[in-house]
């Protein structure tokens, strides 16, 4: 699909772990498991791998069952039952990053509309939002468990925009990752992207429409498009 015109966009999508969400307070659960903290990150990495993976060959299981696998296959299948469950838990107790919030303070006082979108369960999030007293502030979680597949197909953006009632052109999406704003603009969406988790933009991706360091900072300059 043709690249979107720069232009404020009607809808706005946020990627969530990494994104919205810190994933760092994870590892005190690997700790607590026996395990090294360090696991995390590889273990995050290969889910978000294999359930692209599966995507690619047909349908995605959900995220926590492609998550449970995986987090086995890391810890060497040392962890019981019990630790997993423990350790995946843990998702829906994360904290938000400190730029979220202000992200989307600034779309609701520009009139937009904010989403999460995500591959995981929309109740993580959900119960995320909850917590922090800011429920409010999200029109609604997407996630792609609902057409058995991970991100970033262009099926999947264009998903997104169909439940949210905007044109690709009209979308954007928000992450700090950079495959999934490549995924967003082949697919005729906006994209913003902050370079908090990666440090920079590789020129292997296609250009979002907007870089800029913190997720609140990416917003402000789509608004200003």
């Amino acid at each position: 699909m043709a690249r979107a015109t720069a232009r404020k966009p009607e809808v706005v999508l946020f990627d969530v772990f990494e994104t919205l969400v810190r994933l760092d307070p994870l590892r005190e659960r690997f700790l607590e498991a026996g395990r090294p903290g360090h696991e995390l990150e590889l273990f995050f990495a290969r889910t978000l791998r294999d359930g692209m993976a599966f995507t690619l060959a047909g349908e995605a299981p959900p995220f926590r069952e492609v998550a449970r696998a995986q987090l086995a296959a890391t810890s060497g299948y040392t962890l019981s039952d019990a630790w997993l469950t423990h350790i995946l838990d843990g998702f829906a107790e994360l904290p938000l990053h400190p730029d979220a919030e202000p992200a989307f303070d600034l779309l609701a006082g520009a009139g937009v509309p904010a989403y999460g979108f995500t591959h995981g369960s929309a109740a993580v999030l959900e119960s995320i939002a909850d917590r922090h007293g800011i429920r409010h502030k999200l029109r609604e979680v997407l996630s792609t468990e609902a057409i058995r597949s991970f991100k970033p197909p262009a099926k999947v953006y264009d998903w997104a925009c169909g439940r949210t009632g905007s044109a690709p052109g009209a979308t954007a999406l928000v992450a700090v990752h950079s495959w999934d704003t490549h995924g967003a603009v082949r697919a005729g969406l906006l994209a913003g992207f902050a370079t908090r988790l990666e440090g920079r933009l590789p020129e292997v991706v296609e250009r979002p429409h907007v870089v800029a360091e913190r997720v609140d900072q990416v917003v402000a300059g789509l608004l200003a498009l």
